[in-house]
């Protein structure tokens, strides 16, 4: 350390005169200085929006939440306005509003065909913009579950427009006829994601003009077994994927691609409604041919979970170069009434940019996905990778260490400082610490220290653990501070999720979080870092 950053040191944070006057530090100064935010593990750099936020919103991992009005489960548990604010002030930018025709022509929210309770459409929308950029600038999607019928969607599109104002995105931007605007461009903009019915253009003339009473018929096709599963019986290699593109270039040019005819289902549309979708328009996922040869630059696909799983192992190439054109949400599957999650960083891995998760349920996934967007100053939108960006990589996450850019890291814990206690217990825990690396398979690695017996205050470890990431850009770093157990399992004390590149190296402070996301300061961890690269 240089001596005119140590003398800065001893002048911003020495309380005793004598010794601050004489160049030197006392332990309580040492002390503040320990605890303050200089000496985080978390990069300050990292704390505020430091990447390039010009390219297209494609481009980007957004944060994402899924039946964003559930507080507790999928089937009884209450629908609350907390669940959008809670969000919000996390720095989500997708919120999932599921609709439905409501009494006295007022729409509601709810999760239909459960014994779920019921908000206002109306009371959602306020909560929204009054919250929407308390804890980002950058762009707000709303996910659009719609079950109402034509004439309680106008009604939606009243209050939209009413509630919203300026903020909702209702027309191109001028110089994005064609493609995607950057987050920076649609700054403090709120998107509208539904069906939608015409072109840009065709929506750009209606303006100003009576919708009332104006319904278009959708045409969507009905659930069947997935053209793509029929597609994907084996694992595709690269090169054969690269061999069918080409093909299918040549097939479009001659105009002869033919896709199997399928069972569809009329939708009605109220065009006052549609008309708000802008660039964030839903589209059933067919085919990642059938995206290639006519999916357009606006249109979105949302998958279940497990479907993405299945192909994200059987055509992993198909499937990257989908999410390099083309926004892509992921959501849990139906089963999980019990709100659970799914692991977000298999579909991170593959460029997926909205990964949608149950923020009401604690776990490793929220760990990971609080974790990730700690970045870029928490405006829950962190620029992919430019390997997931650029349409020439050969990107892989299964075998990436072809092309990869690895770092080693070394990682010492060295002490625990007023770890949390459980319920039972006074200073009596028996603690221990799980280092483990979360991103692409072969990256997954998992530590952990001795058991300091009886002793939560100031355990004191001194291990060291050394390994390689081979894709850092894609990692996450997670600390545990458990209490061993016995007989039954380990019990969770607290817990703090890194991105990898954004760790300072030397000796830093770890803050724990508790299971739900909160602080719980003064507990923390004292390790060392290092890495080289």
């Amino acid at each position: 350390m240089a001596k005119s950053i140590a003398s800065e040191i001893i002048q911003k944070y020495e309380p005793i005169d004598e010794v601050r006057k004489a160049h030197q530090m006392s332990l309580e100064g040492f002390t503040r200085y320990m605890y303050s935010s200089e000496c985080l593990l978390f990069s300050q750099e990292c704390t505020k929006v430091y990447q390039d936020m010009t390219y297209p919103l494609n481009d980007y991992f957004i944060s994402s939440s899924h039946n964003t009005y559930l507080i507790s489960d999928q089937l009884v548990g209450p629908s609350d306005l907390w669940g959008y604010v809670s969000a919000l002030v996390k720095g989500c930018r997708c919120l999932e509003i599921d609709c439905w025709d409501g009494s006295q022509d007022e729409p509601v929210v709810y999760h239909g065909y459960t014994l779920t309770s019921k908000l206002l459409f109306k009371t959602v929308i306020q909560a929204i913009r009054k919250y929407a950029f308390m804890t980002s600038e950058y762009p707000v999607v709303l996910s659009l579950e719609n079950h109402c019928s034509p004439s309680q969607q106008e009604v939606m599109a009243d209050i939209l427009q009413t509630i919203l104002g300026e903020s909702l995105l209702s027309d191109f931007l001028d110089d994005f006829l064609d493609r995607l605007p950057s987050p920076e461009a649609l700054k403090f903009k709120i998107l509208v994601k539904n069906k939608k019915i015409g072109t840009l253009m065709e929506t750009h003339e209606r303006r100003g003009s009576d919708k009332h009473g104006k319904i278009e018929v959708w045409e969507e096709e009905e659930a069947e077994a997935d053209e793509e599963d029929e597609e994907s019986k084996e694992l595709e290699t690269r090169d054969s994927f690269l061999s069918r593109i080409i093909q299918e270039k040549e097939g479009k040019a001659l105009g002869v691609t033919v896709f199997k005819k399928k069972k569809t289902r009329k939708l009605k549309i109220a065009l006052a409604l549609s008309d708000l979708v802008i660039y964030t328009k839903a589209e059933k996922f067919r085919s990642f041919q059938h995206s290639r040869l006519y999916q357009q630059f606006n249109e979105n696909n949302s998958i279940g979970e497990s479907q993405a799983r299945k192909l994200s192992k059987l055509k992993v190439h198909d499937f990257i170069f989908h999410t390099r054109k083309f926004i892509t949400r992921i959501y849990p599957k139906a089963t999980r009434a019990d709100s659970s999650n799914f692991n977000p960083q298999e579909f991170w891995n593959i460029g997926c940019q909205m990964v949608a998760l149950n923020f009401q349920t604690p776990g490793l996934p929220m760990d990971l996905q609080n974790g990730k967007f700690l970045d870029n100053g928490g405006s829950g939108y962190i620029l992919k990778p430019r390997f997931l960006r650029d349409i020439k990589s050969n990107f892989n996450p299964i075998n990436a260490t072809k092309d990869s850019d690895p770092i080693t890291i070394t990682i010492r814990v060295i002490s625990g400082m007023q770890l949390p206690l459980n319920s039972l217990s006074s200073n009596k825990v028996d603690t221990l610490v799980t280092v483990e690396v979360y991103g692409v398979p072969n990256d997954h690695v998992r530590y952990q220290t001795r058991v300091i017996r009886k002793n939560a205050f100031s355990p004191r470890w001194n291990e060291t653990f050394t390994f390689v990431i081979q894709v850092p850009e894609l990692a996450l770093l997670r600390f545990v501070v458990e209490n061993s157990g016995y007989i039954a399992s380990n019990e969770f004390l607290g817990q703090y999720t890194l991105p990898v590149l954004c760790m300072n190296k030397g000796y830093r402070r770890v803050p724990l979080f508790s299971r739900t996301g909160e602080s719980l300061e003064p507990a923390s961890l004292f390790i060392y870092v290092w890495y080289v690269r």
